[in-house]
């Protein structure tokens, strides 16, 4: 801890007051310990941050999801405001908008240290011109910075394949994940379990299908309802829970589906007690076609779930396949379902899975280990002179 010196000055960007408020909580405590730290988002008020240290500075600019060129440039402007006035020592963005206005703000104002966290590509399943520009724009990102961080191995390599990051300049954290799991919070609950199953009509002998997270296409929720559209009724009745924001009608195209409701489909929105629902279910599923870790898969670990999830960049390192879980070809309906239904047959196998993931999880993914991986690069960083 910087006690013997003068404290630097550390600033923390993202779009969203969420990602600080559900991803960065502990690393935002212990750096806030370590260093004179400001948090910079798009919020109105400061609570949506999270529950912050009182004494810490933050500060909010229109940093949009979107591409909007006029306040796109307004708040690169803001930004470089800012980190002239503060002459921070560090500026260190995660997801790609923030990363972009900021490296770009930093290098402008000549900020000495600036580091991106790399969390997934949205380009990893486009093509064409789109892909091509989108990718530049994270090269852009890398060639800014002074080291990236990458949240997940597979997702390195990835990125070294493609070009875009380097193997000098780029780090992944510990084993992986944005910021680690809590494994205080994300704990077994037989009460959550008998709760959230009562509030929704779910029977103690159903088999629960879990997906939490963002309702859209590229996750592959509409792979998942087809593929529990498609199983056979088994000796236990099957249920489907979605729980999280629907951001593109799926709820709608699920309900055009044939045969949709052959097993039921229950629907959630948004929660801001996910382990509840991670308790009340059997396998927790995530048939996305891209991702960066899916720190959701090992949130669910900690609790003693196994996972099914397709085998791409990310998702691959959360899930330890035929060990904590089972991988499957992204897209494949019918290798999904099978796995679904090899679950369902096999109470046991789900079981001794679920205690290999509790296990995995708390030894490489607490919060704890990925929040002390991070510090130490601050340490190296902040310990040598500035250019």
């Amino acid at each position: 801890m910087q006690t013997d010196r003068v404290r630097q000055k550390v600033a923390l960007v993202v779009s969203s007051p969420m990602t600080a408020r559900f991803f960065l909580q502990d690393q935002i405590k212990e750096l806030a310990l370590r260093y004179d730290l400001t948090v910079i988002a798009n919020h109105r008020d400061r609570s949506e941050l999270g529950a912050l240290p009182e004494a810490m500075c933050t500060k909010s600019v229109d940093i949009r999801r979107k591409v909007e060129p006029l306040a796109d440039l307004r708040a690169l402007f803001a930004l470089w405001r800012i980190f002239r006035g503060s002459q921070f020592d560090i500026v260190h963005s995660v997801t790609p908008k923030a990363g972009l206005l900021s490296m770009l703000a930093g290098f402008a104002a000549r900020i000495p240290h600036r580091l991106h966290t790399f969390t997934g590509q949205v380009w990893a399943t486009r093509r064409g011109l789109g892909r091509s520009v989108l990718r530049f724009l994270d090269t852009l990102i890398f060639r800014l910075s002074t080291l990236c961080f990458v949240d997940s191995r597979s997702q390195r390599d990835f990125l070294l394949r493609e070009g875009v990051v380097t193997e000098q300049r780029s780090r992944v954290l510990a084993d992986g994940s944005i910021s680690g799991v809590d494994m205080q919070r994300f704990v077994l609950s037989t009460d959550a379990r008998q709760r959230i199953r009562a509030n929704l009509g779910i029977a103690d002998e159903a088999y629960v299908i879990l997906y939490l997270g963002r309702l859209n296409r590229d996750k592959g929720i509409l792979d998942l309802a087809q593929a529990v559209a498609g199983m056979p009724q088994g000796t236990v009745k099957t249920v489907l829970l979605l729980v999280g924001p629907d951001e593109g009608g799926i709820r709608e195209l699920i309900e055009q589906m044939p045969n949709h409701d052959r097993s039921p489909i229950l629907f959630v929105g948004f929660t801001d007690r996910p382990e509840d629902y991670m308790n009340a279910a059997d396998v927790f599923c995530l048939p996305s076609y891209r991702e960066g870790f899916g720190s959701v898969i090992v949130e669910a670990a900690a609790v003693g779930i196994p996972a099914i999830g397709s085998d791409i960049y990310g998702i691959s390192d959360a899930i330890q396949d035929g060990v904590t879980g089972k991988l499957y070809e992204a897209g494949n309906v019918i290798e999904l379902r099978q796995a679904l239904e090899e679950f369902r047959e096999d109470p046991l196998r789900r079981l001794e899975m679920g205690r290999c993931a509790h296990e995995r999880a708390a030894q490489f993914f607490a919060k704890e280990v990925v929040t002390a991986a991070l510090l130490q690069e601050y340490e190296r960083l902040t310990s040598t002179p500035k250019r």
